[in-house]
């Protein structure tokens, strides 16, 4: 019988609850105890999620063999740095860190502690982008779009960095990792004293284009991804997990046919149901226990950070930039 790595959650707030109750729940782990600034919120957690409270980060670093960080971003490059000098692996929430210095630091730390250090970019586990891989073959041009309602959660930072760092990070994965040679953006802060709406072009060095758009202002909650690439067209909703993959039929020539669907093939995209954060957790867990690679290693999670970063400094270079409220 296989033994249950040892796990902690630091931070149980909106997202941190999230973690416990699902490392509660995974078989291969066994949740020991959680950690907050906020003891009574750790304490009702706690209990929740049948574990214990701990008064502070050592005590619970003493407990575990993995833990996941769910703090505000600011404080992810201490915690993290606690963790790992702990010689704890770490699965970090995104953004990695709040600067690129700081993602270094964790980076290196890591390295130096032979410790797998995760970021949290849980898109990688959506349904629809599962579905989607046996017909990935190199985007050249990428469009995104997540719009959310305001929330005064995730303020603490830019919506680049809260919400369209997401669709950043899928863009660096589907282009293999190609490097950003151009970056235009514009956005506004609206309820917050950061970026409330942004827009960013991108342009990569082997010809990919990506256009991405997020707020946090949005009366609805959309997450859509468009990808267009030489074999065909992928239409995916992030949000339902659904998507649909066209490309010209086989046996279709020129001049004939009488309607799209005589011209081209749509392919419904269908992956297996299942939860993200659980799989991205559970992903951490195989990693830790060195049963596969993370999903999301601490270098993409930096690269990630430096074009939403790159898209932040864009923004203020923009003609339409105007000062931040505040």
């Amino acid at each position: 019988m296989t033994v249950r790595l040892p796990v902690g959650v630091v931070g149980v707030g909106a997202l941190g609850r999230h973690h416990a109750r699902h490392l509660a729940m995974l078989d291969e782990a066994r949740l020991v105890g959680v950690f907050d600034t906020d003891l009574d919120r750790a304490r009702a957690v706690a209990g929740e999620v049948g574990t214990a409270a701990c008064v502070d980060l050592d005590s619970l670093l003493d407990l575990v063999e993995g833990v996941t960080v769910a703090v505000p971003t600011p404080a992810h490059a201490a915690v993290g740095l606690r963790a790992l000098e702990r010689g704890v692996p770490v699965l970090m929430e995104k953004p990695l860190a709040a600067t690129v210095d700081e993602a270094d630091a964790l980076i290196a730390a890591a390295s130096r502690g032979g410790l797998q250090l995760q970021v949290g970019h849980i898109e990688r586990y959506n349904r629809a982008l599962r579905a989607a891989e046996p017909y990935l073959a190199g985007p050249r041009y990428i469009e995104s779009l997540r719009l959310a309602p305001f929330q005064p959660r995730g303020t603490d930072v830019a919506v680049v960095l809260d919400l369209m760092i997401h669709d950043l990070d899928l863009v660096l994965h589907l282009t293999g990792g190609a490097e950003a040679t151009e970056v235009r953006a514009s956005g506004l802060s609206l309820l917050s004293s950061h970026l409330d709406l942004a827009n960013a072009r991108v342009e990569f060095a082997n010809g990919a284009v990506a256009l991405a758009t997020a707020s946090r202002v949005s009366r609805e909650r959309i997450r859509q991804l468009r990808l267009f690439q030489p074999n065909g067209y992928l239409s995916l909703d992030l949000a339902s997990g659904a998507g649909e993959f066209m490309r010209v039929r086989g046996d279709w020539r020129p001049g004939t046919g009488q309607a799209l669907s005589d011209v081209v093939e749509r392919i419904e995209l269908v992956a297996p149901e299942a939860d993200a954060l659980q799989l991205e957790l559970r992903s951490f867990v195989h990693a830790v226990r060195g049963q596969r690679e993370v999903v999301v290693s601490g270098e993409e999670g930096r690269a990630a950070l430096a074009l939403a970063l790159r898209v932040t400094d864009a923004v203020g270079q923009s003609p339409l930039a105007v000062p931040a409220a505040g």
